[in-house]
């Protein structure tokens, strides 16, 4: 369940009466596409439904069922996000809006490079690049669908490949454990070797190759790594 300090408002009006819940603002776009998928418990912040939730005014059984036909708060809620809209104070919007663009700048930063300099772009420059495309991040869109938005303004600004990268590595059998689990999830091939070293090729992100690749040369001092 969302904190009450977390929480945004969702108001709708009906009858010249407002009605609010308390919900997530991170679980908003989600609920509205598909309230079956996001637990109503960690939707909202409580379970009430109001008029007037700072003035902890509250609306009778019989006026809600009169306003929503129901008292079941998954279908309320609904409502209220569908004919509603979430109401944000200025320093909420402005943290939340400042919380995308970042999460935005770090996607594009780990996934991409400049295709000359074959290393990723400086943070600084995506998001010096993003204020000239004039890209305003919405606080509520999935990150993902804002990253594909972001990087179709920057292409005529900064160059940007998303080819991924294979690297071969060939890992001390004695590091295997501390090692795999940095490889595991962009792994494509494997091999135990005779001497018991761990060999491996992974395909990763262009942007994330030389974290990775520091990772496995901070635990094996000894791995040999090789980018196909």
């Amino acid at each position: 369940m969302v904190s009450l300090d977390s929480a945004v408002l969702a108001r709708m009006e009906h009858g010249g009466k407002r009605y609010e819940i308390l919900v997530d603002p991170d679980l908003v776009e989600a609920f509205k596409a598909n309230k079956d998928s996001v637990s109503i418990d960690d939707f909202l912040a409580t379970d009430e439904v109001w008029h007037d939730a700072r003035a902890g005014d509250r609306p009778t059984e019989e006026k809600i069922i009169s306003t929503f036909g129901t008292m079941d708060i998954g279908t309320i809620a609904a409502e209220i996000l569908s004919k509603g809209s979430i109401q944000l104070t200025t320093n909420q919007r402005k943290e939340m809006v400042e919380q995308k663009r970042q999460l935005i700048i770090q996607e594009i930063h780990s996934t991409a490079i400049d295709p000359k300099a074959k290393t990723p772009h400086p943070k600084t420059r995506i998001e010096l690049a993003l204020e000239e495309s004039r890209f305003f991040p919405d606080p509520f869109k999935r990150v993902d669908v804002q990253v594909k938005e972001a990087i179709e303004l920057l292409k005529p600004l900064i160059p940007l490949s998303f080819e991924p990268v294979r690297i071969a590595f060939r890992i001390s059998g004695s590091c295997y454990g501390k090692v795999s689990k940095y490889l595991r999830q962009y792994l494509d091939k494997e091999e135990w070797l005779s001497n018991g070293d761990w060999a491996c090729i992974i395909q990763c992100p262009p942007g994330m190759a030389s974290n990775i690749t520091g990772k496995v040369k901070g635990i094996d001092n000894n791995s040999e790594i090789k980018e196909l």
